[in-house]
């Protein structure tokens, strides 16, 4: 698991910040004032039930929704993003849950959907596109039958595994992942897991949205959770425990002087 500090016991400058971010749905909150701060070379894992702002606040992050108040800010610059092409634009990079890949496309045209290489500076070169998509692809070993493969004739699996790999391919510096293992087998949940350990280790600030714990505490730096809306708490992995996550998930375990704490 990546050093959480800088070596000389202060933490790095974070990639991505957010403050104050407020976001309502007619008469529904839900997002109401949630902070975040996450590092280069480390996951950050973002918890919580159901109905506690996490997807809202991914969908803010990789551009889909504005915000209604708050500030984010990457790399210290503060950033409005129009759209999530607007995102990739900036270096953020979204895993979404249904995924958004083409099922009647290929893979080669997925991992290229909007970064097409050209060829006589206007025509779309396949050569160069299935070369290069084989060729990534191997360096990370993902297995399927062909890069000329439609997407709807593979496995959920390696759909999931397709799509984290296409985050990878854009070069972001962000990336974000929401519930990348759901519904995945015990070996694609393992290459999943590979590969989100590659990002960390090249780099890349990863935030990590999921339910399953083991995974949680199997790759996370740091853990954010989400209650109502709102941050119920911010643990450093190392130092915290399934129990006590589960606690502010809940809502047994109070955080309120330790939130506050983290704002400030």
């Amino acid at each position: 698991m990546a050093d959480p500090t800088d070596g000389r016991g202060a933490r790095p400058v974070a990639d991505l910040e957010l403050q104050g971010i407020t976001k309502r749905f007619g008469h529904l909150t839900a997002l109401d004032g949630v902070d975040l701060s996450a590092y280069p070379g480390q996951v950050l894992a973002v918890v919580g039930d159901n109905g506690a702002g996490k997807s809202t606040l991914i969908k803010i992050i990789g551009g889909v929704y504005r915000p209604d108040a708050g500030e984010v800010a990457l790399s210290g610059e503060r950033v409005a993003f129009s759209d999530p092409a607007d995102a990739r634009r900036a270096g953020v990079a979204t895993v979404f849950q249904d995924l958004a890949l083409v099922e009647v496309l290929d893979v080669s045209t997925n991992m290229f959907l909007g970064q097409f290489p050209r060829r006589a500076g206007w025509l779309v070169s396949r050569k160069a596109m299935d070369a290069q998509s084989r060729a990534f692809l191997d360096d990370l070993k993902v297995t399927i039958p062909s890069v000329k493969t439609q997407i709807g004739m593979l496995s959920g699996g390696q759909r999931q595994i397709i799509a984290i790999a296409r985050a990878m391919r854009t070069g972001a510096h962000t990336v974000l992942l929401d519930e990348p293992t759901a519904a995945l087998g015990v070996r694609e949940t393992a290459h999943a897991k590979d590969l989100i350990r590659e990002l960390r280790d090249r780099g890349n600030t990863v935030i990590c949205i999921s339910h399953d714990m083991h995974l949680v505490f199997d790759l996370a730096d740091r853990i954010q959770v989400l209650r109502h809306g709102r941050v119920a708490g911010v643990r450093e992995t190392a130092a915290t425990t399934s129990d006590e996550i589960i606690g502010l998930i809940t809502g047994s375990s109070s955080d309120e002087p330790h939130a506050i704490a983290r704002s400030e």
